[in-house]
């Protein structure tokens, strides 16, 4: 489609759905876990040969999946639109920035900038990484800090903790090189000895800067991040067999790796943030309230906080309630269950079709009216790029 018919075509939508645009569903395979079967999907539907299985869902999408197998633009949203041959987000806002993120926004943001998805792996992830940017930007990417969110009222799976950086001892500089020898043997598991395991808990979550060693374990978790696909395995065995050792040097230069082979990995973790003594109380999400926001048969708290690069929201409203949210820009929602209208739109949870909206700048800023028509709650995740609140509240301690 040509650039001008594709901006046509934007504006058309965004007029069409009062600001609100419906999108399709993402569905992302990976080839190195088996899928936990939780995202909606008929049974047969997950396992897809070669490019191994559908173990995550992206939302409001506008990267690309980085996958060493799938189609041209696994990974990316698609609005949905009668007569489409298809528009993604990422170039629906590029078309039209300003309409989707608003003028001051868009002339200081370059796109979206975050990525949310849904995870759903039926064994717990390989210890991995996500490089900072002074790593990521050797291999033309951006960093990936993220955070995770796992709902309630889903099945957690067989190994429902998450390995969350190393011990205090291990980051002492002396002992960096402990983890040497799992990089170059490349033949077992046995690296997580030295992280410590937190239990997922229900309506909780953790916020994980890039540079930090993490294995989240088997819970249905809801993720928010920076917009960025950059990672590198430091487990070798994981879910019964060997992993390509190729997971560790994904998004290392080839002169990196030549000149200093494993030790260079060890260069990508932040070694103070791993072994902070604090590290839970400085990572962990209890739900908090938004302030100002409460009301007779409404709950809004955060879910993801802690930094300006992203922020998130969990949204109730009560059977037969109404509720005016006012955010201040940009945003996508998907909806957990229960039904209604958000803005105007149909919405049910765990439809695939009919739970996943995002709302521009304007209607975010001019409000967005809710209202539950259903017999149970309502409920919705809400999720904001860089700075578009500011005042996130910080990750307190305890």
């Amino acid at each position: 489609m040509a650039i001008d018919a594709r901006r046509d075509a934007v504006a058309g939508a965004i007029a069409d759905g009062d600001g609100i645009l419906r999108l399709r569903p993402a569905w992302v395979a990976r080839d190195f876990l088996p899928p936990g079967r939780r995202l909606g999907l008929p049974d047969d539907a997950y396992d897809l040969g070669e490019r191994g299985a559908i173990c995550e869902r992206w939302l409001a999408s506008t990267t690309q999946a980085d996958n060493r197998v799938g189609p041209p633009h696994e990974g990316l949203s698609f609005l949905a639109m009668d007569g489409s041959d298809g528009i993604s987000l990422r170039d629906a806002v590029a078309s039209d920035p300003e309409a989707i993120m608003g003028e001051a926004y868009a002339a200081t943001h370059d796109g979206l900038g975050r990525l949310a998805k849904i995870f759903d792996y039926g064994a717990r992830l390989p210890l991995h990484l996500h490089q900072r940017q002074q790593h990521a930007s050797l291999v033309g990417r951006r960093s990936k800090d993220e955070a995770y969110y796992f709902p309630a009222g889903v099945e957690m799976g067989s190994h429902p903790e998450t390995f969350l950086g190393v011990h205090p001892s291990v980051a002492e500089e002396r002992n960096h090189e402990l983890l040497l020898p799992y990089l170059e043997r490349w033949d077992s598991d046995l690296i997580l000895q030295h992280s410590v395991g937190y239990l997922q808990v229900a309506e909780h979550g953790f916020h994980i800067p890039s540079g930090v060693l993490h294995a989240p374990g088997t819970a249905l978790t809801i993720e928010l991040q920076e917009d960025s696909d950059v990672f590198a395995m430091l487990q070798a065995l994981n879910a019964g067999k060997i992993i390509s050792k190729e997971l560790l040097w994904k998004d290392v230069r080839a002169e990196d790796r030549e000149a200093k082979g494993e030790r260079f990995i060890l260069e990508l973790i932040d070694w103070e943030a791993n072994g902070d003594p604090l590290f839970y109380e400085h990572h962990h999400l209890a739900p908090l309230p938004v302030g100002g926001s409460a009301s007779d048969g409404v709950e809004e708290t955060w879910i993801f906080y802690g930094s300006t690069k992203f922020g998130g929201k969990r949204l109730v409203v009560g059977p037969g309630r109404c509720y005016d949210a006012t955010e201040a820009g940009v945003h996508n929602v998907l909806v957990l269950s229960g039904s209604g209208a958000y803005g105007g739109h149909e919405v049910r949870g765990g439809d695939p079709d009919m739970d996943e909206l995002l709302v521009t700048h304007d209607r975010a800023v001019s409000g967005v009216d809710i209202r539950n028509t259903g017999q149970d709650d309502l409920v919705a995740i809400v999720f904001f790029g860089p700075d578009v609140n500011p005042g996130v509240p910080a990750i307190g301690r305890g």
